[in-house]
């Protein structure tokens, strides 16, 4: 028995001890244990929050906005949930909570609520959505799009490109949801612009946003929109899924996005209406998905970073976009094509590459892809000054850097099947320590990052080598 009431008071004076507020109800709704922080959260006397029913208490909840009573009568946990409600001093707290129902010998007998205050964090995220509205151009706003493309301004000829096109020109016809698969640089919102502009939705908002350009507590409030009063300097603002109303919602890397936020989007993807932060009331939408990830879908569901019920949901129609290497007879066609963007743009009078930087594109492997290629155009066509052909002078050299490595490779194996695996592999070793440790100047640090190695090993390999 001594010992019972030992451990009792141990357990009462961690409780009371934690950062993080502890409220537990009975099955009746009353509560029956409710520790320090949790009182100094909310502004109460643990003396008039015991023994007495929740509602009675905060008369502010109900049934369907308190999640301890609605763990109660669900029985169903609830995990990282945020609540916002009017404590006894009548300001307004914003809070993360975990809810579970209690069992004892099997039989339900209250629910547990974990209480962590993210008032100030609320706060800070609002006003910073606030000021990032008016310092950055939002090309998401009704009837302000920064530009339109259309399939016309797809360009290439390579098969596996044409099948891209194919497949999006046929997605265009309806409104499933489309995922975007391509890696960086390969034109992932021209496919999706093209397809919302060619369907029925294109006289509605097209909307985009970079889920990897926002932390997720900020992305959460410009998606769903929040509502006025909900937090201190908290405004009445529609989120991008309210303003896509009708159109087509862009959501670009959403392998970037946190794994708590893509069960949100889950949510509303599935029953078709969003609810602002901080707002009871539940908003109709009818919004086309189109997403992107710069990576193979199924290795980052694999690696934990989407969710894969959220995949199988916007997965309806899958296009693979192509990296430039593996479209090279579509890189003279893009030169062309950029170098007369340039020339109106610059106010320029270029014609074409020599035919040795034609042969040295057709050799590079883009890694950048098509938004390389037009960023090197654009430079080149800055530096150049009365000359109407662009030349190596005019391009960065680690182009070429990269392609003389690979052509000395080509060189050193000319009698390739008389050599053994082993003699292959270290001789290629050996030229690749060698043209990185020129292109870094003798920088054993440097070549070893860019071997992606580290710096004991490149000098132990150095030995080896003789270098």
């Amino acid at each position: 028995m001594k010992s019972k009431k030992m451990i009792m008071a141990i357990l009462q004076k961690i409780l009371q001890s934690i950062d993080e507020g502890v409220h537990v109800l009975d099955n009746d709704g009353k509560t029956i244990l409710y520790n320090d922080a949790m009182a100094d959260l909310e502004g109460m006397d643990r003396k008039d929050v015991m023994d007495k029913s929740l509602l009675e208490v905060f008369t502010s909840l109900n049934q369907e906005t308190s999640t301890l009573l609605k763990v109660l009568k669900t029985e169903k946990p609830i995990y990282n949930q945020s609540q916002t409600y009017l404590n006894n001093q009548g300001k307004k707290i914003t809070t993360i909570n975990t809810t579970i129902p209690l069992y004892y010998m099997n039989e339900k007998i209250g629910a547990l609520e974990i209480a962590k205050n993210i008032t100030k964090i609320q706060i800070l995220s609002e006003e910073i959505i606030r000021l990032q509205q008016q310092l950055i151009p939002n090309k998401s706003t009704k009837g302000k799009e920064i530009q339109k493309y259309t399939f016309e301004d797809l360009k290439g000829r390579s098969q596996v490109f044409l099948d891209a096109v194919k497949i999006a020109r046929r997605a265009a016809n309806t409104s499933s949801s489309v995922l975007l698969y391509g890696e960086t640089g390969t034109g992932k919102e021209l496919f999706a612009q093209s397809i919302h502009y060619q369907s029925t939705r294109k006289h509605k908002p097209f909307v985009a946003q970079n889920c990897a350009a926002l932390p997720e507590s900020l992305l959460e409030g410009i998606l769903f929109g929040t509502t006025k009063g909900s937090f201190t300097g908290a405004i009445d603002r529609p989120g991008l899924f309210e303003q896509a109303n009708g159109g087509t919602i862009l959501l670009d890397e959403i392998n970037s996005m946190g794994l708590l936020l893509q069960a949100k989007l889950l949510r509303v993807l599935q029953e078709g209406y969003v609810r602002r932060i901080g707002g009871l009331k539940e908003i109709p939408i009818d919004v086309r998905i189109i997403a992107t990830t710069n990576e193979e879908p199924m290795e980052i569901i694999e690696k934990g970073k989407l969710r894969k019920d959220l995949y199988y949901r916007i997965n309806v129609v899958n296009i693979f976009i192509p990296p430039l290497r593996d479209r090279r007879e579509d890189i003279v066609l893009l030169t062309e094509f950029f170098i007369n963007k340039f020339n109106n743009k610059l106010d320029k009078d270029v014609w074409m590459l020599t035919e040795a930087m034609q042969k040295h594109f057709l050799k590079y492997k883009w890694p950048g892809n098509v938004r390389e290629l037009e960023n090197l155009i654009e430079g080149a066509m800055n530096i150049i000054h009365d000359e109407h052909i662009l030349k190596e002078e005019h391009f960065p050299h680690y182009i070429f850097d990269e392609i003389n490595v690979c052509e000395g490779l080509t060189n050193d194996f000319t009698n390739i099947e008389a050599m053994g695996l082993n003699d292959v592999l270290q001789a290629v070793e050996r030229k690749l320590i060698e043209a990185n440790l020129k292109k870094f100047n003798g920088n054993i640090s440097k070549a070893a990052n860019s071997l992606n190695i580290k710096r004991q090993t490149l000098q132990h390999k150095l030995k080896k080598y003789q270098i």
